[in-house]
C-alpha cells in the first residue's frame, strides 16, 4: 500500500497496540457480551455492508488495534461479532486515543467510503460505551484466490502454512522481503513480502505505523528466508486486492 500522505514517524505518538508482538489475544476484565447486539438506531453489520458509499453510517464496534494518531485524528481497526470496520482518520483527542485499548466498545458515526478497494469509515466521531470484545483470528487460508475472501475485509484473520517466496530488490537480487513495496525504503519503513499457497503467490505487508521496527513481527519478517513455511496473523486490509497488514509471524 502506498501512503496517502507523508507522515513523519517521529511525530506519530503511538504506533502500535495489540498484535504486533505476536498475536491479538489480550483480554479484559469486562464480562462477556454478545458482540453482534446493537442499540436502537445502530446498524447491524449486514446493514452497513448494504449501505451505499458516501452515506452516513452509525455502527457499534470494538477496538482491535490502533494504527496511528496524528493531529487529533486516529486510524483504528475494529470488529464486532459479524464483521470489521476500518476507521480512517477518525476525530480523536490524544487523551481519548489512550483510552482505546483492545476490546473497547465504541459507537461510531461517519461516512462509508472506499479507496483503492478498501472499504472504510471516514469523517467519523465516536463515543466510548460499556462492553468489551476481542475477536479470534479467522482462518481464511482456503479463501485465498477466491471472491469470498473480500467479504472478510478488515477482519482479524490467519493464514496457515504459507511459503515465503522471493521478492526482487532494486539491484535485481532475490530477497525474502522489501522495505516499501518497491524496495526503495530502509529499516523503519513498511515491509512487503511474498508468500504462496497452492501455487499462487500473494503480497503481504507489515504496516510500520501499526507494527514498527521495535515489534516482534517486524523483526520476524526481517529474519525470514526464502522457502520458509510460516503461519501469519493480521488484519485483512485491501489495496487493489488483498493486502493484509500482518501482526504476527510464526516460522514452522
Amino acid at each position: 500500500m502506498k501512503k496517502r500522505f507523508a507522515l513523519f514517524l517521529a511525530l506519530v505518538l503511538v504506533l502500535t497496540m495489540v498484535g504486533c508482538a505476536g498475536g491479538n489475544n489480550q483480554g479484559t476484565d469486562e464480562p462477556a457480551e454478545d458482540p453482534s447486539a446493537k442499540s436502537e438506531g445502530v446498524m447491524t453489520y449486514e446493514e452497513y455492508v448494504a449501505a451505499d458509499l458516501d452515506t452516513e453510517v452509525v455502527v457499534e464496534t470494538y477496538v482491535q488495534a490502533k494504527q496511528s494518531w496524528w493531529e487529533d485524528q486516529a486510524t483504528v481497526y475494529t470488529q464486532d461479532g459479524d464483521g470489521a470496520y476500518f476507521l480512517y482518520n477518525m476525530a480523536c483527542s490524544e487523551e481519548d486515543y489512550e483510552k482505546l485499548v483492545p476490546g473497547t466498545k465504541i459507537r461510531v458515526t461517519g461516512y462509508k467510503s472506499q479507496w483503492a478497494g478498501e472499504v472504510e469509515i471516514i469523517d467519523a466521531t465516536f463515543e466510548i460505551l460499556e462492553g468489551s470484545f476481542i475477536a479470534e483470528a479467522l482462518d481464511v487460508t482456503d479463501l485465498l484466490g477466491i471472491d469470498e475472501l473480500e467479504a472478510h475485509q478488515n477482519e482479524f484473520v490467519t493464514f496457515k502454512g504459507m511459503t515465503v517466496e522471493p521478492s526482487v530488490n532494486p539491484d535485481g537480487e532475490e530477497v525474502a522481503f522489501l522495505y516499501n513495496w518497491d524496495g526503495s525504503g530502509e529499516d523503519g519503513n513498511d515491509l512487503y513480502f511474498n508468500v504462496s499457497k497452492d501455487g499462487k503467490t500473494y503480497n503481504f505487508c507489515v504496516e510500520s505505523y501499526l507494527c514498527d521496527n521495535t515489534t516482534d513481527v517486524y523483526n520476524a519478517v526481517e529474519a525470514l528466508n526464502i522457502g520458509d513455511t510460516v503461519d501469519l496473523e493480521g488484519f485483512l486490509y485491501w489495496y487493489e486486492g488483498v493486502n493484509p497488514h500482518i501482526t504476527s509471524v510464526t516460522v514452522l
